[in-house]
């Protein structure tokens, strides 16, 4: 496994991508290698998680722009089969916010509670076949998911059709933005204007 991991290390190292040209200056300028550079620069990250300001954003910096990324890339290629393992990243990602947003107030308590954070979301995009992301959606959220998904569907299209009604109801007020909620200006407005006619 952990061979596995550092083959995957090594090979990010010498792919050509942003990341690895400024690794390579850094390289270039000091004599200091690339996967040790990499290697200081993840301790220092991981103990900003620890103790820094700020880890929240950092946490949350690592667990979106680099998911994206790949995302995009993911959309722009053939192949489907990177855009499934995106898309359940994300859907494992939404539960894990929405869930955070409730607990957070709890769990900042917790020591390394952002370093676990960042650990997970890692192993979620974690290049292997048992990433959490995979784990997570097969052993709960598709589960779940399958039991439930009649009155999800029934509660998706109520709430779509409440929505449909009120963006109508609003694009007919805007038209007569007066006239429902004050059918004495509009009174008001029609006898001015009928008015200005006759003379």
């Amino acid at each position: 496994m952990l061979g596995e991991l550092n083959d995957r290390f090594e090979k990010f190292l010498n792919e050509k991508n942003i990341v690895t040209d400024w690794l390579g200056k850094i390289e270039a300028s000091t004599g200091i290698p690339k996967k040790l550079i990499a290697t200081g620069a993840f301790a220092v990250i991981g103990v900003y998680l620890i103790f820094g300001y700020g880890a929240s954003l950092l946490c949350n910096l690592i667990g979106f722009v680099y998911p994206a990324y790949i995302s995009i890339k993911a959309i722009e290629s053939s192949n489907k089969d990177d855009d499934t393992k995106w898309l359940t990243y994300w859907v494992v990602y939404g539960i894990f916010n929405l869930a955070e947003f409730f607990s957070d107030i709890f769990l900042f308590w917790f020591p390394f509670y952002y370093a676990a954070k960042c650990l997970f979301l890692l192993w979620c995009m974690a290049p292997v076949s048992w990433n959490g992301s995979q784990v997570v959606y097969k052993h709960v959220v598709r589960p779940f998911f399958l039991k439930h998904q009649a009155a999800m569907d029934t509660v998706v299209s109520d709430l779509t059709s409440k929505a449909k009604n009120a963006a109508e109801s609003v694009t007919q007020e805007g038209s007569d933005p007066w006239g429902r909620c004050y059918p004495e200006l509009r009174a008001v407005k029609v006898g001015l204007f009928s008015h200005n006619k006759s003379e």
